[in-house]
């Protein structure tokens, strides 16, 4: 079993910053990519950023130069710093990771989600 747990979400003011984490636990023997993404009201979830066990990342173009994802492999856990908020960034945002279990399988796994509102 394992599980993705996220936390770091709320309320900021256009301009501000906020700090998701997301730890992955459970039965895990590695894990690969990690990453997040955002679903908005009415649209389509979608990729904000991603890093692989090596550190490479990439991010989405309206994020880009604002927002920081980084990685601690050693307690499972990913981070994504966000500044100078925009109010097109508020959605519910979602952490991701490829996992390989005891099984030796890989699969992907989901976080609950955590809200990030950005309002005056």
């Amino acid at each position: 079993q394992v599980q993705l747990v996220e936390s770091g979400g709320g309320l900021v003011q256009p301009g501000g910053s906020l700090r998701l984490s997301c730890a992955a636990s459970g039965r895990i023997v590695s894990i690969n990519a990690m990453g997040w993404y955002r679903q908005a009201p009415g649209k389509q979830r979608e990729l904000v950023a991603s890093i692989i066990s090596g550190g490479s990342t990439n991010y989405a173009d309206s994020v880009k130069g604002r927002f920081t994802i980084s990685r601690d492999n050693a307690k499972n856990t990913v981070y994504l710093q966000m500044n100078s908020l925009k109010s097109e960034d508020t959605a519910v945002y979602y952490c991701n990771a490829n996992i390989r279990g005891y099984s030796d399988s890989v699969f992907r796994y989901w976080g609950q989600g955590t809200q990030v509102t950005v309002s005056s």
